[in-house]
């Protein structure tokens, strides 16, 4: 009995739901009508485009692109030949850090010997005294006073060479 219910519901199903559809397109007919009596606008014109001009490069007084330019006098001549970092040095554990998420947290005198206590990223506390190195571009601690860390570092200066810089790391509150 429930299978001859399916069977026939499911035939007068699709037949009812095609019924609502009607012929009626007067709607349609309407819409089109007055979209097709719009007034038409002026669409611009496609703007002209200037035609490439290749640069040619001649080399008549430019230097070639491809030549390393080496200072006055040479590499050996150059004030800043002889500066370059130590890269057969062990490297020390706050060398590890960049500068800035460094922190400076105090001081400790010991006799004639200053100390400072920095405190790196991952919250270990390292003491460190003049001649040591710190930061990612080979910073040596010159002088440590109360209130910041002297140190000077030396960075690429963009020609190939080396060139030396100062910084300073102050004490931080907590």
């Amino acid at each position: 009995m429930n299978r001859v219910r399916v069977w026939v519901l499911s035939a007068l199903l699709p037949a009812a739901l095609l019924s609502a559809c009607s012929r009626d397109m007067s709607d349609l007919q309407q819409y089109v009508a007055e979209v097709k009596g719009r007034k038409t606008r002026a669409i611009e014109p496609i703007p002209q485009m200037e035609p490439y001009v290749a640069f040619a490069y001649t080399d008549s007084e430019r230097r070639d692109p491809f030549v390393k330019v080496e200072p006055e006098g040479g590499p050996a001549d150059s004030p800043l030949s002889a500066i370059r970092p130590d890269l057969k040095r062990n490297r020390e554990p706050l060398e590890e850090y960049p500068l800035d998420s460094l922190r400076m947290v105090g001081v400790i005198e010991a006799g004639q010997r200053s100390f400072a206590l920095i405190k790196a990223p991952d919250s270990v506390i390292h003491r460190v005294t003049a001649g040591d190195h710190i930061g990612q571009n080979f910073g040596e601690i010159l002088k440590i006073s109360e209130t910041e860390l002297s140190l000077l570092e030396i960075i690429p200066d963009g020609f190939g060479g080396w060139m030396q810089r100062p910084a300073v790391l102050a004490v931080s509150e907590p």
